[in-house]
């Protein structure tokens, strides 16, 4: 299976300056887990200690967030997700 993955601006120094990768994989986690092989950089920017998605990370899947089912997420051949930083102010 074959996805699209669209990196986040802010991380694509991460990523040598791609701003897609395509990747394999059945779930959003196991899609993340080939990105991170690639990029190993980019693990601590996406994913805590404890192995989960930081809080402010959401991953789309096709437009459509990925939450609450997250890493667990399937996915299917030519699906598009995107990494997105939440970002709040005042």
């Amino acid at each position: 299976m074959r996805q699209t993955v669209n990196i986040h601006q802010a991380l694509r120094h991460l990523t040598n300056n791609q701003a897609t990768a395509e990747i394999n994989g059945k779930t959003v986690g196991e899609c993340l887990a080939e990105l991170v092989e690639r990029f190993p950089g980019i693990k601590p920017k996406l994913f805590g200690k404890n192995g989960k998605l930081l809080n402010y990370v959401d991953i789309y899947v096709n437009a459509e967030s990925s939450y609450p089912e997250e890493l667990a997420k399937p996915v299917i051949d030519g699906d598009k997700l995107s990494i997105t930083l939440l970002i709040a102010g005042g």
